[in-house]
């Protein structure tokens, strides 16, 4: 009786023991890019091809956001100042990258980010906390 386990990808071996070989290379489509690590600053943007013939705009840096107010239920420009807060790894803090659920200081308070800039371009964000 042979226990298969399971696997995030294909095993390199075959259930006898022998190897498995790769029947083709990695497709342009297959292969990840670097990640965009966008952070505060003049507004930088880079316009990436991607599959199907679409394009990602990708945010290398920016200095504005789009804040939602849930009390005044409007959306506002905000100037980023600075990041305060990110769960996806703490040393974004120091360089001051914004990610999706970072919490970021603006000029109307405190937002969290809702977008993902390093694949729309753009930051939208949710008020925390009203100045």
């Amino acid at each position: 009786m042979v226990i298969t386990a399971i696997w995030q990808k294909t095993s390199h071996r075959k259930p006898t023991g022998g190897l498995l070989h790769a029947h083709s290379k990695k497709q342009k489509a297959q292969i990840a890019g670097a990640p965009t690590k966008t952070i505060v600053g003049a507004a930088k943007a880079v316009v990436h091809k991607v599959r199907g013939g679409n394009v990602k705009v990708r945010a290398r840096s920016t200095d504005k956001a789009s804040v939602y107010s849930a009390k005044t239920k409007k959306t506002v420009a905000a100037k980023i100042l600075d990041v305060v807060k990110n769960s996806a790894n703490p040393h974004f803090i120091r360089e001051n990258v914004i990610t999706k659920g970072a919490l970021i200081k603006t000029d109307k308070g405190l937002a969290r980010v809702t977008s993902r800039p390093g694949q729309n371009g753009v930051v939208s964000a949710v008020l925390e906390e009203e100045k």
